[in-house]
């Protein structure tokens, strides 16, 4: 949980006890320590009065990214799909192929190293290949 102090007249200390709940651990952290990009903000974790990143948690977020993104572009091979077998009675092996690629696109963050490879991962990108 993150506290902005906006009532000057009440230390940290009062406005911790304020809105912490009892027995929650807490500790201040100078603004400068937050990182502005805030991609996986929720993977953020308190180390010392550090704020650092869980890779773990990071991929797992940016799983869950690709799937929204790769939706509709599913939704748009299951149409190609559709008309493949309108036109020859099956599905063509290009549309087959897209849709595994789409389908697996989240292991791809499985293999990433850093954050600025999660990052760069997009699902439009197999589309595209």
């Amino acid at each position: 949980m993150s506290i902005t102090p906006t009532n000057e007249r009440m230390s940290i200390e009062e406005l911790a006890a304020r809105v912490v709940p009892a027995g929650v651990p807490w500790k201040l952290v100078d603004s400068a320590d937050i990182p502005a990009d805030r991609a996986f903000r929720n993977a953020w974790k308190l180390e010392d009065t550090k704020i650092a990143e869980d890779f773990a948690k990071c991929v797992e977020i940016t799983k869950e990214r690709l799937r929204k993104e790769r939706a509709p572009l599913l939704a748009a091979a299951d149409v190609k799909a559709l008309r493949d077998i309108e036109t020859s009675g099956k599905v063509s092996d290009e549309t087959a192929t897209l849709k595994q690629s789409l389908r697996d696109v989240t292991l791809l963050a499985d293999g990433a190293k850093t954050r600025d490879e999660l990052i760069a991962l997009k699902a439009a990108a197999v589309v595209k290949s």
